[in-house]
């Protein structure tokens, strides 16, 4: 939800905005531990909802945002939201009344058997919110049908709020569209009204084109994102997303298949079939050892067949260990995270991080700058000498091997301002072979696609329209008319 948060208000949020219970448990008893609340006893009340307040008003105060938005999750009734949802009854108690404004979103479920939608389990949780004090301002209902006109006045009669504030939601084929479906019902006019912000008609003439784009676009490019954790698409919904951005930017219709890295490993004779077919290859973050040999052979396959791949943290990881092994001749190259013992630690911790037990909050986590090399692929799509990109992990490249891999071919094209960080390793004679060590991901936008993206589908396009060339559905040169688009 925080991502989709940052794509669609294009802010570049901190980890203040993320806010989780074990955090604010963390900081009472450490506080309690400090001896700031003189040895009184700790309560949820007012102990831990002062802690979420906090929390809230320290966003508030370092970004002098106009709005905050706070979004509790789960649903009305589970006990772990119900410090939360205390915490915001009090600060609506303390503002003045047009300061705050509470948006409520609830499902009409669908009963087949009558074919009609019911309001009540809509009423019940607001039941459930006004026995703690909070009455909702405005009502969001989830639907997978059309909502009838009597089907939102009966929730304003019921649930006591304004009849322009019950908003329909039906399920939208793409959820890009929900602003331009909530900017329709007038919602923003309201919240507008309500809280007294003096705002202009909203400009969505872009997104409106950019809807339009991501339905009218027909030629396809398939991409493959490799990882371990794909039973659960949302694992990795901020690359998906990235990888739907270029896409459209390049007029191309995004197919994306997650491909289960356990299964490259575990099938010695036909694992290649698998990624046959793939114009590009994503592999993104991850821990552990489990599916990583599947992730090298992705990566193998990519730089033997000339097919498009972009390493995303361990990706790129898993990139240099796969081009060590075809260097060395060897099997042995590794990360240390998953051979502790390897003769060839092509990937190893910092120094510094060696003789760490307690391993929470010691990751390199966060902005950190990038020096790009020059007359690279890496320089050539960023355009800037100097870039700020977002990280998450332990290990690194380790330099001791930098030099044999240079000189066979692999291009350290963004380091650590000291040079002493790999950031970004390519491949020169490949269409586009590319790994960051960090997260370019959560920094794409719907209508700004990241340059590592956006240049990993033009490759993954032009490879798709040589592909329709061979196969004779289109001319030679339609396919590189294609390419250019």
């Amino acid at each position: 939800d925080l991502g989709h948060y940052e794509r669609f208000i294009d802010e570049n949020l901190t980890r203040l905005s993320n806010v989780t219970t074990g955090q604010i448990y963390s900081a009472v008893i450490g506080r309690e531990r400090r001896g700031d609340f003189l040895g009184g006893t700790i309560q949820v009340v007012p102990h831990v909802t002062n802690e979420i307040k906090e929390r809230i008003e320290r966003v508030a105060r370092q970004t002098n945002a106009e709005v905050i938005i706070a979004e509790v999750g789960g649903t009305v009734g589970d006990i772990e939201c119900q410090p939360f949802l205390e915490a915001l009854r009090q600060i609506h108690r303390e503002l003045e009344r047009d300061r705050t404004l509470f948006v409520h979103l609830t499902l009409l479920p669908y009963v087949g058997a009558t074919g009609e939608l019911k309001t009540k389990p809509t009423q019940h949780s607001v039941k459930e919110l006004r026995a703690i004090g909070i009455q909702p301002d405005v009502i969001c209902a989830r639907s997978d049908y059309p909502v009838a006109d009597d089907i939102c006045d009966k929730i304003a009669l019921f649930c006591d709020v304004d009849r322009r504030a019950v908003v329909p939601l039906e399920t939208a084929d793409t959820i890009y569209s929900v602003p331009l479906i909530l900017e329709e019902a007038g919602l923003g006019d309201f919240i507008a009204e309500r809280l007294g912000l003096h705002a202009g008609a909203a400009d969505l003439d872009g997104w409106r084109e950019l809807v339009h784009r991501s339905r009218t676009v027909k030629d396809e490019v398939v991409i493959g994102v490799v990882g371990k954790y794909v039973e659960l698409q949302d694992a990795y919904i901020s690359v998906r997303e990235a990888i739907h951005h270029a896409a459209w930017a390049h007029h191309r219709k995004p197919i994306v298949k997650f491909i289960d890295a356990q299964l490259l490993e575990q099938s010695e004779e036909d694992w290649e079939r698998l990624l046959e077919g793939l114009h590009g290859i994503v592999v993104p973050g991850g821990f552990g050892y489990r599916g990583v040999e599947g992730k090298v052979r992705a990566a193998r396959f990519a730089r033997e067949n000339k097919v498009p791949y972009l390493g995303l943290c361990l990706g790129m990881q898993v990139q240099c260990i796969e081009f060590a092994r075809h260097v060395f001749g060897s099997n042995e190259p590794n990360s240390t995270e998953f051979n502790l013992f390897t003769r060839y630690p092509v990937i190893d911790l910092l120094p510094e991080q060696r003789d760490i037990e307690d391993k929470g909050a010691t990751m390199r986590l966060g902005v950190y700058p990038c020096q790009l090399k020059p007359s690279t692929r890496a320089c050539a799509a960023y355009e800037e000498n100097i870039v700020f990109e977002r990280h998450r992990h332990r290990y690194e490249f380790n330099n001791t091997f930098r030099e044999a891999l240079a000189s066979a071919g692999l291009v350290f094209s963004g380091t650590s301002p000291d040079g002493r960080l790999v950031e970004i390793a390519e491949l020169a004679d490949h269409p586009f072979m590319l790994g960051s060590q960090f997260h370019p991901e959560l920094k794409s936008r719907p209508n700004r696609p990241h340059p590592l993206f956006r240049d990993f589908l033009r490759a993954a396009a032009e490879l798709a329209g040589e592909q329709l060339a061979l196969d004779g559905v289109v001319s030679s040169d339609d396919a590189r008319a294609m390419a250019a688009d």
